[in-house]
């Protein structure tokens, strides 16, 4: 060839124009839907090393599956960021187009929407959330293989069409470095620039197709996906709601969630999911709440701030369960006689006595027969500790000490102390080995209420403190020494304390002439376990 005949430098470049650019486009390309900063990544990174459980599904999903942990961290992110925006389609690596739809799909569902005002700005939730959703990502993922192989042909296809471009570039550089100072380039160094351009574009052809393919694999995909996401956040929104609810119903804050370590978050979780009085968890809550909505009617029907009872016969402030008494034609008598003898139980406002100022202290049964479930399924024993549990709240809000009392035997006693003054409050896993403890065996009144009376007579020497209350809750019949019953008087008499008994399941024991009733300034019996109402007025008078 002539060097007329060789062609000029600028023809080259205008023919290979088309893939200049290329290799410069590949940049862009991500792998992740998601957009994220790189505090989102370092939240994600964090939660990922502290959750076994993330690491689990990861390393299951990748051994079947290409990119699985990109999917994980994608719908992580999804359920944290505040406002989680997803790039286009065309920003994406062929090869995660299927987590684009999976996530898209997520994203765009109602269910989740609903999933994210629990786990927005919270990792152990939004961790939890992609927990919930697992298998569900899991199937989504089987079902979309035919689209995802695809897809992976296409990514490869995409690479080696860029590939062809960055050759292009390659081959023209090298044609400007060997081009005379007329703009000719050489044969060899032209015809190497040309067949660059022809595989550019037989790559380029062949990438179109693949991608395509991978589009239409991906369209037929996307209406199962889109239902499975929505099944899956729906799903993941119920988990998350209620593991919520179960740590509200304990009493733990959201604020001291947001602080607590994701270990001992996630460890505190199955406790409460796995433990004794887990499927109670609602009732437990039922009656917090019922405590707390007591708490704020203290002041209605009554003069001035009321602080607790007093033994009187002013009708006008006889409290409910006295009340009762009228309704029961065996029972009026009695009241007459209270009456006349000025021993009714009156509400006590601020102003005319002092009281509610000792140890709250719960003693509960533990012997086999709180085993027995009442109506609904709710056994006395998780009735018993929901009422203790919510008498602990009652304490921590008026500023007293709480004492929870396990009994039964007379040689079986355990003793949870919960002072006000303590320099931090007692942690959810003393007051879960409260409420799991179960003691078995029989029963017995007078160790737990000569454990009460001795804590009583305690903090009256240490801080002269009297007027405490205890709360009995047993569902049996028990004797007592006539002995004991002498001191148990005196001491009452002495220390001022208020004694409420409770017959859970068993109505015997509440009868007139029994020894529950001679031990108890006030006394009820419980027989429909599914009313945490049933003890409402008991957190309007401790």
């Amino acid at each position: 060839m002539s060097k007329r005949d060789e062609p000029a430098l600028d023809e080259l470049a205008s023919r290979a124009g088309t893939w200049l650019g290329r290799s410069a486009t590949a940049l862009v390309r991500h792998t992740a839907a998601v957009v994220a900063d790189r505090f989102d990544r370092i939240t994600w990174r964090d939660t990922y090393e502290q959750s076994a459980g993330l690491r689990e599904v990861a390393e299951e999903l990748t051994e079947r599956h290409d990119h699985a942990t990109d999917l994980l961290t994608d719908v992580f992110l999804a359920a944290y960021k505040v406002r989680p925006r997803l790039r286009e389609r065309a920003e994406m690596t062929p090869s995660r187009l299927v987590n684009h739809q999976v996530v898209s799909s997520l994203v765009e569902s109602p269910e989740f929407a609903e999933l994210r005002r629990e786990t927005a700005g919270d990792p152990y939730a939004a961790a939890m959330a992609v927990l919930a959703q697992a298998a569900a990502v899991r199937g989504m993922l089987e079902r979309s293989r035919e689209a995802r192989e695809r897809a992976e042909r296409a990514n490869r296809a995409q690479q080696d069409a860029d590939g062809a471009a960055a050759a292009v570039d390659e081959a023209l550089q090298r044609a400007a470095d060997e081009a005379g100072r007329d703009g000719t380039v050489p044969s060899p160094a032209a015809d190497a620039v040309r067949r660059a351009i022809d595989a550019a574009e037989a790559s380029d052809a062949a990438a179109r197709r693949a991608a395509q393919h991978a589009t239409q694999a991906l369209a037929a995909a996307a209406p199962g996906i889109r239902a499975a996401a929505r099944n899956a956040a729906g799903k993941a929104a119920e988990a998350v709601r209620e593991e919520a609810a179960v740590m509200r119903a304990w009493g733990v804050a959201p604020g001291r969630l947001e602080r607590m370590p994701f270990d001992e978050r996630a460890r505190l979780a199955e406790r409460l999911r796995t433990g004794r009085l887990a499927r109670w968890a609602e009732l437990i809550g039922r009656f917090r709440q019922m405590a707390d909505g007591e708490r704020a009617r203290k002041m209605e029907n009554a003069t001035g701030e009321l602080v607790g009872v007093t033994l009187g016969n002013d009708l006008s402030r006889v409290i409910p369960s006295e009340l009762a008494g009228l309704g029961l034609p065996e029972l009026r008598a009695v009241f007459a006689a209270r009456y006349a003898a000025g021993e009714l139980m009156l509400y006590d406002a601020q102003g005319e006595q002092t009281t509610g100022q000792g140890a709250i202290i719960a003693c509960v049964d533990t012997s086999h027969s709180m085993y027995a479930a009442g109506p609904g399924g709710v056994t006395r024993e998780a009735w018993s500790k929901a009422c203790a549990l919510a008498l602990l709240d009652q304490a921590r809000h008026a500023g007293r000490d709480f004492v929870g009392i396990l009994f039964s035997a007379a040689d079986k006693l355990q003793v949870f102390r919960f002072p006000a003054d303590a320099p931090r409050p007692a942690g959810i896993d003393r007051i879960l080995d409260f409420a799991e403890t179960f003691l078995g065996g029989g029963t017995s009144y007078q160790a737990p209420l000569t454990a009460a009376a001795g804590l009583l007579e305690e903090e009256f020497n240490d801080a002269a403190r009297t007027r405490g209350d205890i709360v009995m809750i047993t569902d049996d019949e028990c004797g007592v020494t006539e002995e004991w019953m002498r001191g148990w008087k005196d001491a009452k008499h002495r220390l001022g304390f208020r004694v409420f008994g409770v017959a859970i399941g068993a109505p015997r024991a509440a009868e007139t002439g029994s020894v529950l009733e001679a031990l108890c300034d006030n006394l009820r019996s419980i027989e429909d376990l599914t009313d945490v109402h049933a003890a409402a007025d008991l957190f309007r008078v401790i």
